[in-house]
Parts: C-alpha cells; sequence; structure tokens
C-alpha cells in the first residue's frame, strides 16, 4: 500500500482541513502529521480505497477513511489520541 498522492489528498482535502484543526499536530509535508516529532498520523491509497495510519499507541493502528462516517471516526480517535 503506497502513500497518497496529490490526487489522493486531494480526494481528502475536506478531511486534512479537519485534522489541522486539532491542537498539538504539525504537518511537515501535506497529509503528514507529527506530534511532538513524532509521526502521528498519514494516509494511503490502494485499490481498495483510503486509509489512515494513525498513532494510537507505540503502534500505528489503520483505518479506513472512505465515507463521511469513517471520517468522522478518524477525527474523533485522533482527538482522543492527543489527549
Amino acid at each position: 500500500m503506497k502513500h497518497a498522492g496529490p490526487d489522493a489528498l486531494d480526494s481528502l482535502e475536506p478531511l486534512l482541513a479537519e485534522i489541522r484543526k486539532l491542537p498539538g499536530l504539525t504537518e511537515r509535508t501535506r497529509g503528514v502529521f507529527y506530534r511532538r516529532g513524532n509521526a502521528f498520523l498519514h494516509f494511503h491509497e490502494d485499490p481498495s480505497g483510503m486509509f489512515a495510519d494513525l498513532r494510537t499507541s507505540a503502534e500505528f493502528e489503520r483505518l479506513p477513511v472512505n465515507s463521511k462516517r469513517e471520517a468522522t471516526q478518524l477525527i474523533r480517535r485522533a482527538a482522543a489520541a492527543l489527549k
């Protein structure tokens, strides 16, 4: 599964805009977010859809982001992980 390219990130722009509002994150490159110098969230594209890798502990958890509901769940999970 490859990292999301520019066209894939274009399709995620509304979600990226919401993630940018979360406190404590730095977007080093488009769609790649860090927290306190550590990778926190990034995206992958695959023929089966778009996925986010979210660090919820020491490891990343892969979450689908192919619907409004899934995007909302990602925002909630990311916000909870930041607390």
